[in-house]
C-alpha cells in the first residue's frame, strides 16, 4: 500500500488525482497539505483525511511514502527537493520547476535519495501519439521538416479557469506554461534536440500572463515545430501534424482522424495515396498510474528526471524569447 501526501490543490488537475488514488486498492490519501491552510483544510475534510498545516512536519511523517505535487509553478523547487531529502517518492504536475537551475536542484535530491519520480505527460500515453512516433522510427516519413502541435481551449474566455491560474510570479507564464506544456513535451520528444526558439504570445483576455501563444521552435536535425495553445479557443480540437520529406502524418479534427502518406509505402506496396491507420499502439498506463506501480513493483516510468527537465528547458526558452523579444538559443545560459 502506498501512503501518499497531496501537497496542495493549487492545480485544477489535483482532485482527480486524488480521486484516482481513491479508486485504487494499492494507494491511500493518508494527509493533505496546502500553502493555503483554509483551502487545505476544506480539501483534507472532503477527503476524510487529515490536514497537516507545516510542510516539514508531513513530510517528516513515517506513514507517507510518497507525494503528489500540485503546488503552485515557482514552488516546486522547495517542495520537492524537501519531499526527496525526506525520502518521499514524488508524483508532480507539469511543469516540473520554472528553471533549469531548479529542476538541476531536484534531480539531484531526488538521485540522492533514491525515491521515484514521475512528472504527468499524459499525452505520450495516447494511442495516436504513440504511432507518430512509431512512424517516425519507422522513417516513413523521411526526415520530418516541420511539425506542428495546437493544444487549446477557452478557459479564459469561458470563465472556468481559476483566477489564480493568472498569477504571473506563482505560473511563471500563462496558457503556454500550462496547457502549451502537452505539445511542448511532445515536441521535444518526437524532434530531439532543441537549438533555438522564438515566441509570439499576447493576452487577449488582458490578464498579467498569456492567453494566446505560439512558439517556434529549430531544432538540431532543422526540423522546426509550431506550437501551439490558449486559453481563449472554444471547440479547438487537438492536431498534431508531421511533414517529412517521404510523407505525411495528420491527427486532428473534431473525430481526431488519422492520415497517413508515405512515399515509402507506395513504393513498397503500390500506390496508395492516403490511407487511414486502422491498428494504433496500445495506450501507456497514465503517468499517475506509472508512479504508483514504479514504486510498488518497479515497473518502468516513463516520464522522468531527464524529460522534466527538457520540458523546463524548453519552457525558460519561450519565456525569455517572449520577454526579451528575441530568439533564444540552447543551450541556455
Amino acid at each position: 500500500m502506498l501512503r501518499i501526501a497531496m501537497l496542495s490543490s493549487w492545480h485544477v488537475h489535483a482532485p482527480g488525482y486524488a480521486r484516482d488514488i481513491q479508486s485504487r486498492s494499492d494507494a491511500k490519501i493518508a494527509a493533505v497539505w496546502d500553502e493555503d491552510p483554509a483551502r487545505g483544510k476544506k480539501w483534507a475534510a472532503d477527503l476524510g483525511v487529515p490536514f497537516e498545516e507545516d510542510l516539514d512536519t508531513i513530510l517528516g511523517r513515517s506513514d507517507i511514502d510518497g507525494v503528489v505535487v500540485n503546488a503552485p509553478t515557482n514552488r516546486h523547487g522547495e517542495i520537492m527537493v524537501a519531499a526527496a531529502n525526506a525520502g518521499k517518492h514524488i508524483f508532480t504536475e507539469k511543469v516540473m520547476a520554472l528553471t533549469v537551475k531548479e529542476c538541476q536542484a531536484i534531480s539531484k535530491a531526488v538521485k540522492e535519495a533514491g525515491v521515484k519520480f514521475c512528472i504527468s505527460f499524459p499525452q505520450r500515453t495516447w494511442p495516436v501519439n504513440l504511432l507518430a512516433k512509431h512512424v517516425m522510427d519507422e522513417g516513413l516519413l523521411g526526415d520530418v521538416t516541420l511539425m506542428r502541435v495546437r493544444n487549446a481551449h477557452n478557459g479564459a474566455v469561458a470563465g472556468w479557469l481559476p483566477e489564480h491560474f493568472y498569477d504571473p510570479v506563482a505560473c511563471g507564464g500563462g496558457a503556454m506554461m500550462d496547457l502549451g506544456a502537452h505539445p511542448m513535451y511532445l515536441a521535444r520528444w518526437l524532434m530531439g534536440e532543441p537549438k533555438r526558439i522564438t515566441s509570439m504570445f499576447n493576452a487577449f483576455t488582458g490578464h498579467e500572463v498569456e492567453d494566446n501563444a505560439v512558439a517556434l521552435i529549430e531544432f538540431a536535425n532543422k526540423g522546426i515545430a509550431v506550437i501551439e495553445t490558449g486559453f481563449v479557443s472554444h471547440s479547438s480540437p487537438f492536431t498534431l501534424e508531421l511533414h517529412g520529406s517521404e510523407g505525411t502524418f495528420l491527427v486532428g479534427g473534431p473525430e481526431r482522424s488519422i492520415r497517413l502518406q508515405s512515399a515509402k509505402l507506395d513504393k513498397k506496396q503500390g500506390s496508395q495515396g492516403w490511407i487511414i491507420p486502422t491498428r494504433l499502439p496500445a495506450a501507456l498506463p497514465m503517468p499517475l498510474e506509472q508512479w504508483i506501480s514504479g514504486v510498488l513493483e518497479g515497473t518502468p516510468i516513463h516520464f522522468g528526471l531527464e524529460e522534466g527537465t527538457q520540458l523546463t528547458e524548453l519552457m525558460e526558452g519561450a519565456m525569455r524569447s517572449y520577454r526579451s523579444g528575441k530568439q533564444v538559443e540552447f543551450p541556455l545560459d
